[in-house]
């Protein structure tokens, strides 16, 4: 009974001392003591629960069959929406708060809200080597069936949480085929290689405001047990931009990644798939005590020497979740700590769902005055000085290096000439430490480099461009004639007056 009532007795206590500050004051000061008693132990009931659920649909085989009647269900509702009287715009009726981006969506409150439940697997296809899936199965679930039977996504977002729908909103080369419920309630299904593509090529980045994604096939590969990982810390940021460049464009590297932990202190990391591994080289990332894959990273950088690792498959590609990053770090000060990790470890992250909807109107305000999410897509060719912006207008560390091989195309993001180009992601997420931050002179300043060098902002994030900067940055030829031809404009937001802070009230 003793441990009971000192456990008990603590209870009473925190209760007293909420009671006391005010619950306010606890989540904005204290938001750790909320999240481990409350937000850890959800998150853990949530992955358990949707976890189950794939697991008895997928095995059951009832996913294809369940999927027929959500797209009967979904152009009901459409046409629901044209006998009213199309009075508004129509929008997807999930809640902002399960969204991984941090904008808060209030159109949801004034546009129509069609709701779309699926977050199935439909099928795995080895002979062609595609899987079918819904638009809001996330990548964890996803990778976990594939891995099991062999097989694996040749790309993926380093985040559990990511939806099908994001991977996308990107226009990966591996997007075979995408099935769109239109205006007018009819499915339509695109493929990159069929003589009419144009919805297939202006879907990506279009942010829902010329249909209803409800399906998507995509390229796999067959996985191998292992990633064996180099890490070469890098000194110097013009030795850093050369050296992640170079490793960037060496076709024999199948994964490449860059921490860059200070203006002149990186990590570039490059890594293959491989069925062997050297038992004394194994390092099992995943494992609920390990330390946060950032912290790992960084000690290259300090002891300053050069390893090599073998990581499992899965655990490489989902290195950043539990740590969301580096953005738990500011969430749980402690999180990395031994005793916190080998106690609690096993529950981290929480979902990035309940802390959104949980943040309130306070945290929300400080987090978009006082921190920066973004990614901003930029040619390779010009990493040194966007790297230079970076430091000097928000000076964000670790900031985040991925290369990405941008294909030519018709839809709002391609190279400027008619050849794919390597570009970059440059992530920022943190605390800015610059004394002159000011969240929308300070995202627009860069905003207009990466208009100026021809990149593309992520639309998961803040965007503070007004109509003129945003069309300037993102081709809108394509999308605009086809939201013309297939009456998107009496049905839906045009993508600028969806996503962009100026154009929301």
């Amino acid at each position: 009974m003793g441990p009971l009532l000192y456990l008990g007795g603590s209870v009473l206590l925190l209760m007293l001392w909420i009671k006391v500050k005010g619950l306010d004051y606890v989540i904005v000061h204290q938001r750790w003591i909320f999240v481990c008693l409350f937000l850890l132990p959800l998150s853990v009931i949530f992955d358990v629960y949707y976890f189950v659920r794939a697991w008895i649909i997928f095995k059951m085989c009832s996913a294809p069959k369940l999927h027929d009647q959500r797209v009967r269900d979904i152009q009901r509702q459409v046409r629901e929406w044209g006998k009213e009287g199309s009075k508004t715009y129509m929008c997807t009726g999930r809640p902002g708060w399960l969204t991984v981006s941090l904008r808060v969506g209030k159109y949801k409150k004034t546009h129509k809200n069609i709701m779309i439940n699926m977050m199935d697997i439909l099928e795995v296809d080895t002979k062609r080597q595609v899987v079918r899936v819904e638009p809001l199965a996330n990548m964890g679930q996803v990778t976990a069936l594939l891995t099991s039977i062999g097989w694996t996504l040749p790309v993926l977002p380093e985040l559990d949480d990511l939806t099908v729908g994001t991977l996308s909103i990107l226009q990966s080369v591996w997007i075979i085929s995408l099935e769109v419920i239109l205006e007018g309630h009819h499915l339509v299904s695109r493929n990159r290689c069929e003589e009419n593509s144009d919805l297939f090529h202006a879907v990506p980045w279009s942010c829902g405001t010329l249909g209803f994604l409800v399906a998507a096939e995509i390229k796999i590969v067959p996985a191998k047990a292992w990633v064996k990982l180099r890490y070469e810390p890098v000194r110097g940021l013009e030795n850093i931009c050369k050296r992640f460049t170079e490793a960037s464009e060496n076709k024999q590297n199948a994964f490449v990644e860059g921490l860059q932990y200070a203006r002149d202190m990186a990590v570039i990391m490059t890594g293959t798939m491989t069925d062997h591994a050297e038992p004394d080289k194994i390092n099992r990332i995943g494992l609920y005590f390990k330390p946060w894959f950032f912290k790992h990273v960084e000690n290259y950088l300090k002891e300053d020497h050069t390893g090599v690792e073998y990581i499992p498959l899965r655990q490489y590609y989902h290195r950043h979740t539990r740590s969301i990053f580096w953005e738990l770090q500011d969430i749980i000060p402690f999180g990395n700590n031994p005793v916190f990790r080998w106690l609690f470890g096993w529950m981290v992250p929480p979902k990035i769902s309940l802390l959104k909807l949980t943040q309130g109107e306070t945290i929300r305000r400080l987090y978009e005055q006082h921190h920066v999410v973004q990614d901003m897509l930029i040619p390779i060719k010009h990493l040194q000085s966007a790297i230079t912006c970076f430091h000097q207008d928000i000076h964000v560390y670790p900031l985040w290096l991925c290369p990405f091989l941008l294909p030519p195309g018709r839809g709002m993001v391609h190279p400027k000439s008619q050849e794919e180009e390597l570009y970059v992601d440059i992530g920022a997420y943190g605390e800015p430490k610059v004394k002159h931050f000011e969240a929308k002179a300070s995202t627009r300043q860069l905003e207009k480099f990466v208009r100026d060098k021809h990149g593309f902002q992520m639309l998961y994030a803040d965007v503070y461009m007004d109509r003129e900067e945003f069309w300037e940055m993102f081709d809108g030829q394509l999308y605009h004639r086809l939201r013309g031809e297939l009456g998107c404009k009496e049905a839906f937001p045009e993508v600028y007056d969806k996503i962009c802070k100026s154009a929301r009230h």
